[in-house]
């Protein structure tokens, strides 16, 4: 089975041709500046096509990707019918989606609906969708939220202690996202321990952090809320801060509250915190190694909160059996792995140096005494979009 995952951005689209059951990918690129000229990255293995296509909308950049995908040279297949389906990343489903789902009339409907909560976001995503429709009318197409798998968070996870009214007016509660890479690695983590009734934290750990805390397979608590602002430090979002920080910033220095949300969105995090050196992680442990010590904090206040989350999260979930490191800086940082263990020490998280020293491959890096299975994990959200596309197509057969 081919299945098309496309991840649709606002001035740029994604993309993968995958076999979700091997995960084997025959293709992948990425179509940039939409809207401007034009400008598609195509991959086949080790080989990369560059073109300049001109892409005035998100119509023409799917137009240019199918048409790429069947080139007799450049392409990997002989006919878009070849192309069983299509799977698209939406970021919010709001409390409209709980799961996946393939898309017709009433689900474009109702991801309009959560426009408000996602602004950036979900109309980027029907651009996606609708590009796709004009183009492969016959093609199933399905969508799957970043926000779905924290559907089954309990009310005293998800509601905040505010007037019930804006809840029930607004749908302002946590959400959370990165669920289709919480999800993935929560299912991996359940074949490698070789069972589903565990406990589990799982640190999503990269220019956007996000963590969960999960059980029996299913999420109970995450660090993001109503957008993905909250939760640890990260490359350039602040985390938790205090909503008076806003209240007094904008009254000082005469901001509004969008121009202090684009500072905490962009400006904060590691990169505020290192005084405006760099959101990238390299850059900042190599300026620690040099004394520098606003790097130093930054990295410091990272790991520390990111522990602190998880002990929060052993008691939520009262004892962990599994802690699994993902995403850039958790498949990557040596370091950063290290120092949230080292604080885990109270929970018997024991993790060996030597193993410990890899990047980027499935590992486990608990001592056999550790009372807490500590695993790398690699993520792969395309797979896990890919692979819930073909249970609903083929369910729908």
């Amino acid at each position: 089975m081919n299945v098309l995952v496309i991840n649709a951005g606002s001035s740029s689209l994604k993309y993968q041709l995958m076999n979700p059951e091997t995960g084997d990918v025959s293709a992948k690129g990425l179509c940039e500046r939409i809207y401007i000229d034009g400008r598609l990255t195509h991959k086949v293995g080790d080989k990369k096509v560059e073109k300049d296509i001109p892409m005035p909308t998100h119509a023409e950049a799917i137009q240019a990707v199918l048409g790429i995908l069947v080139d007799p040279v450049d392409g990997v297949i002989k006919s878009v019918d070849e192309i069983d389906a299509v799977g698209h990343r939406v970021l919010h489903g709001g409390m409209e989606f709980s799961d996946s789902c393939i898309i017709d009339d009433e689900v474009i409907a109702a991801i309009e609906k959560c426009i408000p909560l996602g602004p950036l976001h979900n109309p980027a995503n029907l651009m996606g969708i609708r590009a796709c429709q004009a183009v492969m009318p016959k093609t199933p197409q399905v969508a799957v939220f970043d926000t779905a798998f924290h559907m089954t968070m309990p009310p005293k996870a998800y509601r905040y202690a505010i007037p019930t009214e804006y809840y029930k007016n607004d749908d302002i509660r946590r959400y959370g996202f990165h669920g289709t890479s919480h999800k993935y690695i929560a299912r991996r983590a359940a074949a490698l321990v070789g069972k589903t009734d565990f406990k589990m934290v799982n640190c999503h750990l990269g220019n956007g952090s996000s963590m969960s805390a999960i059980k029996d397979g299913k999420c109970v608590d995450t660090t993001m809320g109503l957008s993905p602002l909250a939760g640890v430090p990260m490359g350039t979002r602040s985390g938790d801060i205090d909503a008076c920080v806003v209240q007094f910033i904008c009254n000082k220095y005469n901001m509004s509250v969008d121009e202090c949300l684009n500072m905490l969105n962009k400006k904060s995090g590691v990169l505020g915190l290192s005084d405006g050196l760099s959101s990238d992680f390299r850059d900042l442990e190599a300026g620690a190694e040099q004394g520098n010590e606003a790097c130093k904090l930054a990295l410091e206040k990272f790991y520390y909160e990111v522990a602190k989350y998880v002990g929060a999260y052993a008691a939520a979930l009262n004892g962990i059996d599994v802690l699994t490191f993902t995403a850039g800086v958790g498949e990557n940082g040596i370091t950063t792995r290290q120092a949230v263990c080292d604080y885990l020490g109270f929970m018997g998280v024991k993790i060996d140096p030597e193993k410990n020293k890899i990047r980027g491959k499935e590992t486990l890096i608990s001592t056999p005494d550790s009372k807490v299975q500590v695993w790398i994990i690699p993520t792969n959200e395309e797979l896990m979009i890919a692979q819930d596309t073909a249970e609903l197509v083929n369910a729908a057969k």
